[in-house]
């Protein structure tokens, strides 16, 4: 990166912060009785983000691919906090399944709980999957799109991660279908640091997979759609996967 590209980085970064305060608190009032509310603000920042990438740091952002508006599972690899606000913009009702730590996270963590996003302890995998599929059985009263990231946290793009069995449990719990989704977002906005590269950075949704598979056909299926697509976004990216395993 140049210097002023570091500098422009930089003031992106530092004004992310504020700007998810000023929105949280001027929507509060609305978003407290109505998950509405709570949507349209998450989304309003997102959009925010969107733009300032655009314009300070030369991201440009792209959905492709088709986004379910019915009830579904959401099976997505996870590279940055970009790829966050991309799928849940572009999904009309979305929540997420997310670690527990997060709730205690200002702003964020408020407005995971007004859209009954689903928290679980990842340090206690058994019963972390029994009370995921409890919750999500439970706030099943509103149709939607549920997201799970399938290798259970942020992967540096040209690593690869295990996915995680808790996806292929809900798959055959909820009995829903199931769409992929790949990204290549991490080649420029890595998942820790400041640093920010131009470019398209992509989510795409993939062909949905019907329930009714067993639950390993349905990981292996998963699991080579998603990477499949991603290097080749990655590819597109200017990035080449050097297949490391984390």
């Amino acid at each position: 990166m140049t210097p002023l590209q570091r500098f422009r980085a930089l003031l992106f970064s530092v004004q992310m912060y504020p700007m998810m305060f000023i929105i949280g608190l001027l929507f509060a009032p609305w978003a407290i009785f109505s998950k509405k509310g709570a949507r349209t603000c998450c989304k309003t920042y997102s959009r925010w983000i969107f733009w300032t990438a655009r314009w300070m740091v030369g991201i440009r952002c792209e959905v492709r691919g088709t986004p379910p508006q019915g009830e579904v599972l959401i099976a997505a690899k996870h590279q940055s906090f970009l790829d966050i606000m991309m799928i849940f913009t572009a999904l009309p009702t979305a929540k997420f399944i997310m670690k527990k730590e997060i709730l205690r996270t200002p702003v964020i963590g408020q407005y995971a709980k007004l859209l009954d996003c689903v928290a679980v302890d990842r340090g206690k995998r058994g019963a972390a999957i029994e009370k995921m599929v409890r919750d999500v059985d439970a706030g099943r009263q509103e149709a939607g799109q549920l997201i799970i990231y399938a290798q259970g946290t942020r992967v540096k793009p040209g690593v690869k991660a295990d996915y995680k069995v808790g996806t292929g449990v809900l798959y055959e719990q909820l009995q829903q279908t199931c769409v992929p989704v790949a990204t290549n977002v991490g080649v420029m906005w890595p998942r820790k640091g400041i640093a920010r590269h131009p470019g398209v950075a992509v989510v795409e949704f993939l062909d949905p997979i019907e329930p009714g598979m067993n639950r390993k056909e349905f990981m292996k299926t998963l699991e080579q759609r998603v990477e499949e697509r991603s290097d080749e976004l990655m590819r597109e990216a200017g990035f080449e996967p050097d297949g490391l395993h984390q």
